[in-house]
């Protein structure tokens, strides 16, 4: 969707961007001359700017799925491939390596369905995406508290970006940045 309104937006500007220019130096306005708002005198004067249009860069394949040739059936979510290694969670079941793979969902992990509508979620935001794997910024006030001892590496690609993350529950940022990726990484709450 977003691929298809950007070739909607993209297109009739770079019509415009060639057809502007040439309707108005042959036009009835062109009989004058034009003002100019470039310096004539002083240090920026030799820096004058060439006319025409602007390049337009035109969209690609290539440009709009980042080089990864994605069709235009396919979805972003396609492109979900994460590996979630957890250690210490104190859940049954929940400690170990499991694949994720989304669109369609597959792999080994226990609640892989659950965590791809999940990265879905996130990813329809666009705070979702720029936050969702991003690690707690160096010197942050966080509360002491500390969540457990459960740590987790996440490791791949979500919607074509490479992930390589690790999260634990050590203190108040860390636990709300897990129970975010819940249920990519299991609840312990």
């Amino acid at each position: 969707m977003l691929r298809r309104l950007a070739l909607t937006a993209v297109v009739p500007l770079a019509v415009l961007a060639t057809a502007v220019p040439a309707a108005t130096a042959s036009g009835a306005a062109s009989s004058g001359p034009v003002p100019s708002v470039a310096p004539t005198s002083g240090p920026f004067a030799a820096a004058r700017p060439a006319l025409g249009p602007l390049p337009m860069p035109l969209p690609l394949p290539g440009f709009l799925d980042d080089g990864e040739g994605t069709g235009a059936g396919e979805t972003d979510e396609a492109r979900t491939r994460l590996t979630v290694s957890v250690e210490n969670s104190g859940a049954p079941g929940a400690d170990g390596t499991f694949e994720l793979e989304c669109g369609p969902t597959g792999g080994t992990h226990p609640e892989g369905q659950a965590a791809c509508d999940r990265l879905a979620e996130a990813g329809a935001t666009r705070a979702g995406r720029q936050e969702l794997f991003r690690e707690t910024p160096e010197g942050t006030m966080c509360t002491m508290i500390h969540g457990g001892d459960a740590t987790a590496r996440i490791v791949g690609t979500w919607e074509g970006r490479a992930v390589d993350t690790t999260a634990s529950r050590r203190d108040g940022c860390e636990i709300a940045r897990w129970n975010s990726l819940v249920p990519v990484l299991p609840d312990v709450r």
